[in-house]
Parts: structure tokens; sequence; C-alpha cells
């Protein structure tokens, strides 16, 4: 290999050489002489040094002028920003590249043809700066990317507007919100072989949750062509969510979730030009329906991504933002880019800020939530940053979409909110890093939304940001629990909506006492799960259509019901992995199974659905036998196929003895056999025949969960949804405690666990006092309630002289 100065090929760069070719061209050097012998493909290029840059910036006399510039910059108000960018860009555009880097740069560029068996090899020409990718500090999207220059007048010329793009505006800025001083960045720039991911897909990946920072997941997103669709968030992706304890095992699927986005756009090499122009070498096209409705990678392909994005992980030691993307030419996957995740790599995730919505209103707009806040304002639409003197201090920016370019005004703003782009792209990454609340991919919010209109924007229930009208009132609450002592009950969680399962798996607990699996079914699946079984009952062909379009790319429409079941359940079985996580089989009542789509053709009318025909009654009832049949399957897939055996099963509202035994029965028809794998089947204590007969009911279950809110109504004779009785409502009773009290003592003499769900122990330290001197063993709490319930649990065990574990 010829001698250069100012050139270096990968297989010279490592991690240490940041100063010399930046973070990008650094992490690529080191992967691909680390990584690539691991079977980790990296395509092959070469760096332009920061000294080749320095040497252009003195050979041309910009020194001076550059530091004169950015020194008169109004850095309180930004006011004289834009023409500042302006002004420095023109310095740079308008010097000239000394000959002795151009010709190294076209030795070097022939070289790697060369190398690569290609007379003009086509290359990707990404700028990399030298304080950039930092653990501290992401220069995400902060300069400029040239693809499919494939002659070297263009790549000298693509070379050159990457000097020019150190000084966009959005770059200036965040240098200095950054404390990098004004001449302290130099930029190189990596010329690197080009993936035709045009005739294939590319994307990005994060090696931890990049909402809650729940660290035991790969997310990976994905479109058709060219990775700028999602980088600048023009289109919603495909995602992945990969759960790393499974990973390695061939025999499990590690897949937790996949969701197919609409990939609205698809960016592709354009047609050959004469021009020497670098920036109309690609072209967007709109994606054909057919491939819109098509997942981009193979679960094949998702799981070799996975396990190389872990592997880059293992050896960075930290997580990751990794960018990748697949050649349609020979079908392999490459790396392109990795990076240090900045914003909960750094996080302390012992304290929390907690943001409750305390009212709400009409829902204008929903689209993917970007972190866990609240905020409300005035609407602003804007259609470009240009337009950003318009925004008001506090305003909320409403747009079509978001990319780095709208950093300098995005800080003034108290949301924004898109109709397009997903949660991994680049212009999301900003706006965590900002910690502005966000809202993407709504579809409508510029023609949901007014100027003027004041609406809340809140991120705080779940994966769903909604957009409410008006201006809501919300709480936060500071929750530190690094000092929090663990008590010897164990603390358990009351789920419903898995979205949350990330988040809350940084809370204080010992696992899940109690999912609702009823969540899932209605919040995500929607449909009544004997429609799928039986659709011939159903006569209305729009609910047909409804049916049709939401099991859309499934050949039987009942895997969707297994399928979209599964995935909730192994979130938050991952999230609490290996803890246990006790899911309760579904508890509709008739009235609530109504409501599902086609509910009407299949469920009877009743009285009173209270103590009418749900739980274990329906399970083998000739009835409901094959919805039953239908989650028995998807926890034999969360269980068998995914692995996640800290998943128990738990049956509601069984009356007697020989429902149990039918129940049971029931399952192991379905593949649901006690002691395989390790299942334990527990059973609801919510009736008081569960406890007059809890000595038999012990015999056939592994453990009891007392479910106090039914064994209240029950053991009273009171309707808990009633007004008129509802002072009479009270856990504090002393024949509830009775019942109680002997279901414990059943339990601990025959050596099973018993837990109790519900909201006593957190409001009534009384009642907590009584649980822990019976010796339960656990106790449930909902998310909101469990730092108060620990702490009453504290109190009582202190009281009782329990050991306390930290």
């Amino acid at each position: 290999m010829a001698k250069y100065k100012h050139i270096l090929f990968f297989n010279q760069i490592g991690i240490e050489a940041i100063d010399k070719v930046g973070g990008k061209n650094a992490s690529l050097g080191e992967m691909y002489n680390q990584l690539n012998p691991k079977g980790i493909n990296i395509p092959y290029g070469f760096a332009i040094t920061a000294a080749a840059y320095r040497h252009f910036r003195k050979a041309n006399n910009l020194e001076k002028p550059l530091e004169d510039l950015l020194f008169s910059l109004d850095t309180k108000q930004y006011s004289n920003l834009s023409s500042i960018g302006e002004k420095a860009r023109n310095i740079i555009l308008s010097a000239t590249i000394p000959k002795e880097i151009r010709d190294e740069i076209e030795a070097a560029y022939h070289s790697l043809s060369e190398q690569c068996s290609n007379n003009n090899i086509d290359v990707a020409v990404r700028s990399s700066a030298t304080s950039e990718d930092l653990p501290s500090a992401s220069f995400a999207g902060q300069m400029q990317s040239f693809l499919n220059i494939n002659d070297a007048t263009q790549l000298i010329n693509a070379v050159h507007h990457c000097f020019v793009s150190l000084y966009t505006n959005r770059a200036i800025k965040y240098r200095h919100d950054m404390g990098f001083s004004k001449l302290d960045i130099a930029i190189s720039v990596g010329v690197q072989q080009m993936v035709r991911s045009d005739k294939a897909a590319s994307g990005v990946a994060f090696t931890i949750d990049p909402d809650s920072g729940f660290e035991n997941t790969i997310i990976i997103n994905s479109i058709w062509g060219l990775g700028e669709n999602i980088v600048q968030g023009t289109v919603t992706p495909d995602e992945w969510i990969v759960f790393k304890p499974t990973l390695e095992n061939t025999d499990l699927d590690p897949i937790l979730k996949r969701k197919c986005g609409r990939k609205e756009s698809t960016m592709i090499y354009a047609d050959k030009s004469t021009s020497s122009s670098p920036e109309n070498t690609i072209s967007n096209t709109d994606t054909s329906l057919e491939k819109q409705n098509q997942f981009s990678l193979s679960d094949k392909e998702v799981i070799q991504l996975s396990q190389w994005c872990y592997k880059i992980e293992k050896h960075y030691r930290k997580p990751m933002d990794i960018e990748w993307a697949k050649d349609g030419l020979n079908n392999q996957l490459y790396i392109v880019q990795a990076r240090p995740e900045t914003v909960h790599g750094k996080a302390n995730k012992q304290v929390r800020e907690i943001y409750t919505l305390k009212e709400k209103s009409t829902l204008l707009a929903q689209g993917i939530a970007l972190g866990d806040k609240i905020s409300s304002g005035k609407v602003r639409i804007l259609n470009s940053p240009q337009e950003g003197h318009l925004l008001q201090d506090g305003e909320i920016i409403v747009t079509d979409l978001t990319n780095p370019d709208w950093d300098p005004i995005m800080k003034r703003a108290s949301a924004i909110i898109t109709n397009k782009g997903g949660r991994t792209s680049h212009a999301a990454i900003v706006a965590r890093e900002l910690g502005t609340v966000s809202v993407v991919g709504c579809g409508n919010a510029t023609a949901a939304l007014k100027n003027g209109q004041e609406i809340t924007v809140s991120c705080a229930e779940g994966k769903e940001g909604n957009i409410y009208e008006g201006l809501l009132k919300w709480e936060i609450t500071k929750q530190d629990f690094s000092k929090l002592e663990m008590p010897k009950t164990d603390p358990m969680l009351i789920l419903a909506d898995p979205e949350r399962a990330f988040e809350l798996s940084h809370y204080p607990n010992q696992g899940v006492g109690l999912m609702r699996m009823e969540f899932a079914i209605s919040n995500t699946i929607k449909i009544h799960p004997l429609a799928l079984c039986e659709p011939e009952k159903i006569t209305d062909q729009n609910i047909v259509a409804e049916i049709a379009a939401l099991t859309k790319g499934y050949e039987d429409p009942k895997n969707y019901f297994i399928d979209k079941l599964a995935e909730a359940v192994a979130i938050v079985a991952a999230a609490f992995y290996p803890k246990e996580v006790i899911v309760r089989m579904s508890d509709f009542k008739s009235n609530e199974y109504t409501n599902l789509i086609a509910g009407k053709y299949y469920e009877p009318h009743e009285e009173n659905p209270m103590i009418g025909f749900r739980g274990a009654s329906r399970y083998y009832s000739d009835f409901y036998r094959k919805g039953f049949a239908l989650e028995c399957e998807a926890m034999k897939k969360v269980r068998d196929k995914m692995g996640l055996h800290n998943v128990k099963l738990m049956i509601p509202f069984c009356r007697t003895v020989e429902e149990g035994e039918n129940v049971l029965n029931e399952m192991t028809k379905n593949g649901l056999v006690q002691g395989i794998n390790g299942l334990e089947v527990y059973v609801m204590i919510e009736i008081p025949s569960n406890v007059l007969m809890a000595d038999e009911f012990a015999k056939l279950f592994d453990g009891f969960s007392i479910g106090s809110n039914d064994l209240t109504q029950l053991t009273l004779g009171l309707d808990r949804d009633s007004a008129l009785v509802s002072y009479l409502f009270d856990e504090e009773n002393p024949a509830l405690k009775y019942l109680i009290k002997e279901t414990i003592r059943v339990a601990k003499r025959i050596d099973i666990k018993v837990g109790l769900c519900g909201q006593a122990p957190s409001d009534i330290p009384q009642f907590t006092k009584f649980l822990v001197n019976e010796g339960i063993d656990s106790i449930s709490f909902n998310p909101d309630a469990l730092i108060k319930g620990i702490k009453n649990i504290l109190d009582a065990e202190k009281k009782t002289k329990r050991p306390i574990l930290m």
C-alpha cells in the first residue's frame, strides 16, 4: 500500500485514533480490525484525517476569519445563528482543497476500488468529528453524509462539502451547547464501500431500549432502501424487540415483539449523472403497498443482526447506537456505523421523576411517545426550521417531520409533535437528549391540530404519546430508590399495560404478582377470540372487514391472537426476568367480552356479570373452550418457544375444587402441564369457598393469590360497583381478615406460596401490619402505590422484628 500523509485505511485505525479520524471512523476501524475476524461484516474503506482538514484550513488562511465570525455569535438568543452559519459555510466553500490532499484522496479511492475488484467503486462519504460519538456527547445527525459517490471528482467534492457541514447552524449551536470551544473540533471524512441497501433494506439498532433505558433488549428498526429516510425520520420503520438473555440459545426464539411499519418511502440511487454535485446521487420513491405490508427483514436476519449488535456492545462495554445495511446484490448484512448511546448510558436510574396525568379530555392525535414526561401549551404549526422565528417560548411545535435541522429551535418549545418518524430516528435521539417532550409518527397532527390551540402532550401513558385538548392538570413526583431497603416480604407489581414494563422494571420489586391478560386482549388484539375460531357467525360485513384489516398478513387469523398475546406477556416477562411474573388467564365478564370486536355475536346477556359466567367456568365450557385454547397456545409459546420460564399462570374465579380439576385438565390438553419446564399454576383466592376448601385447592395448585377486592364483596355480600353500599366495603372487616388469615395458615402448613393483590396494603398501614404478622410471602401493588407500600411493609416488619434484606 502506498504511503499517505493524510489518509488512513480502516486496517490502520483503532478506537484510540479519535483525535486523528473522529469517533465515527475510529469506531469503524476498531470494528473492522477486532470484530470483522469474528464474523461481523464491516465494509472496507479509509479516512481522510483531521490533520488534512486543519491543513486545508491553514493553507487557505481560514482560522482568523472563522474565529472572528464565531466570536460574534449571540450565544444567548442565537439571533444571528443563521447569518453566522451561512457566512462560515461560504468561507469554507470558497476555499480550495490543497493539491496534495486531492491527489491522496484520488489515489486512495483507486486503491480501494482495486482492493474491492471494482474500477469505480460506489462509496458512502461521511463526516466524522474529532469529539463526536463520545459517551458524554452525541453528534448524531449534526454533520453531513453523501451516498452513491462513484468517481474521484465527486468524492473530492463530497469531502469539501463534509468540511462545510462542520458549520451548519445546528452543528455550530450543538458544539456550543456541549461546551466545545470555537475551533476545538476538527473533521475527518470516512470513505466506505457502499452497501447496496437501495436494493434491500437498512436501519438502526440500539443495544438498550432508547425510551426506558432497559438494558436486556436490542431494538432494531428497518426500512426498504437507503438508511437516510430512517435517519431523517421521514418514514415509520419496522421494529423488532429482541431479548439478550436468550439470544445465544439457538433452540429459542429471542424476538419478543414484531411490528410492521408503513415504510412510506424507499430511497434509491438516482440515475447516473455527469454532474459532480454530491447532493444529486439519491432519490426517494413511494413504497408499493405490497412492500409496505411486508417485513423488510426475516426473523433469521433479525437474530443475526442482534447477535452482532450484542457482540459490539460487549466489545465496547457500553450501550451502543448502531447503523446497519443489507446488500441487495449478495443478500449480506453489514454494520456501517456504531457509536455509544448517550442518553441512558449516563442516566441515574435510581432517581426518577414520575409524571402522572390527573385528568383526561378529548384525544386529538396519537403517535410514538419519546420519554415519559408531560407538557402543555399552544400549538405552533411550522413547515420548516426556517419558520423558527414564529415560535414563541413555551409553544408546542407541530410539523410534518423533524430532523437535526430543528435542533436550534427545539429547546424553546415545550413539546414537539410530528406526522412522521420512528422512535430510533436521529431526530428522536436528539429530542431525548435535549429532554424535549416529543410525540412522533402521528400521521395527521398538522391536520388535527390548529395554530394557537391549547393542548396537553402526554408521554407518560406507555409507548403511545397522546395529545389531548386543553391545558390539563398533571403532577410530578420524584422518587429516589437508591436508599430504599427491600423488605423480607416480597413487594411485587400489579401490571396491566405491557408498554410500561421496561420502565417499571427499574422500580424496586421482586417481580410481577399479577399481570392482567385482559388489557392486552382489549387494547392490542381487540377482537373477541371466538370471532377468530368461529367467523361464520358474524353477519355484519363491516365487522368482517375490520377483523380482516387487523389480522392482515395471517393465513390463519387465530395466529394473530396467539402472537399478539404472546408478545404482550413476553415483554413483561423479559422486563422482569428472571423474577417471577404471574399471568392471570383472562377474567373478562360477559359484558366486557361483548365490547370486543364481534363480541355481541358470542356473549350471553347476564343480569349480574360480576358473579356470572367468568373466570374458570368459561375455560372448560363448550362455549369458550376454543378461546381458552388460544390463550394456552400463547402462554405455551412464551414459555417453551421463547424460553421465558419465569412466567407462572393463575386461574381466576375458580368456584369449586372440581372446577379447578377441569381447568387443569383443559390446560394439559393444550400443552400446559404443571411441572413441565417448571410450570407452576396458581389460583386466585377471591371466593369464600376458596378459603373453606383451601386444603383441597392447595393439593391442586402451586400457590395462592388473595384477590382482596372480590373476596371483600363476596364475603360481605355487596356489589363493589354500587355507590349505595360502598361505605360498607372494608378490607379490615373482621370476617375478611379471618378468611385471609386462614388462607395464609393453610398455605404455610402445606408449604406453598401465598400473596395478596390489592390497594389496602398501600393505603392502610394497619392492614399491612396484619399481613406481615400472619407471614404472607408477597404483596402486590399498583405502580403508583409501590413505594408507599414498601414503606408500610418495612414499618410493619420492624415492629414485628422480622429481618430486613438490603
